[in-house]
């Protein structure tokens, strides 16, 4: 306790980078899927090829990524942009199938009701198609947001790594109690983002929420 007391603002500090590492490539990662999963659905013989890249691409180890990305970015190694842009690419690769699948799962007669009424080409995408397939990508996206979580700390290796760096600091000194500090807060950020996520969830299709019929009284 004596030590978490007097490093604080350390504390503070990863915590916040750790979430920042973690979201802003969720976010950009979302917004790069949706328009390729809108891409496969459209011009189904993608979607396979789509599929198959993302999973080599999230096969390639994260440390191994961290530590070439700086060459082919041309960026210093200590930069925020490798890890960023590195959780990106694991979060397309992870995002892709789900954005696929939840568009696929629109059913047809409701997409033809839409066109019936005058919804067209991207309005219809936003209006009718996005809406419904939410519970499928948002299954990804907790999956996702988790696992980059789990990620950023492994760029501790480069420097740059959040929470993780008090892993670092914990082994460096042999002393567990930064170890376990960082170990209960990215716990804590994890399950308070997939929170987050399934009450945005539930926001976003309030269709979804199905209330029990009220037994009658005989």
């Amino acid at each position: 306790m004596t030590w978490i007391n007097d490093n604080l603002g350390l504390i503070w500090e990863q915590l916040r980078e750790h979430l920042y590492l973690a979201i802003v490539p969720v976010i950009l990662g979302l917004i790069i899927a949706v328009p390729l999963g809108y891409v496969a659905t459209r011009y189904s013989w993608l979607a396979n090829p789509l599929v198959a890249f993302g999973g080599v691409l999230y096969s390639v180890p994260s440390i191994a990524l961290f530590i070439v990305l700086p060459a082919v970015l041309g960026t210093k190694v200590l930069s925020t942009v490798n890890i960023i842009v590195a959780l990106t690419i694991y979060t397309v690769s992870l995002l892709i199938r789900n954005v696929i699948d939840g568009l696929r799962s629109v059913p047809p007669d409701v997409r033809q009701s839409a066109i019936a009424v005058g919804y067209g080409g991207l309005h219809r995408v936003i209006a009718v198609d996005l809406p419904i397939a939410v519970p499928v990508i948002f299954t990804g996206l907790r999956v996702v947001t988790v696992a980059n979580i789990s990620m950023v700390s492994v760029g501790a290796v480069i420097g740059i790594g959040g929470l993780g760096e008090l892993f670092t600091l914990g082994f460096q000194k042999d002393f567990l109690t930064p170890v376990v500090v960082g170990v209960v807060l990215s716990l804590a950020l994890a399950l308070l983002a997939d929170l987050v996520l399934v009450l945005l969830q539930r926001v976003l299709t309030p269709w979804a929420r199905v209330t029990a019929p009220v037994a009658e009284v005989a």
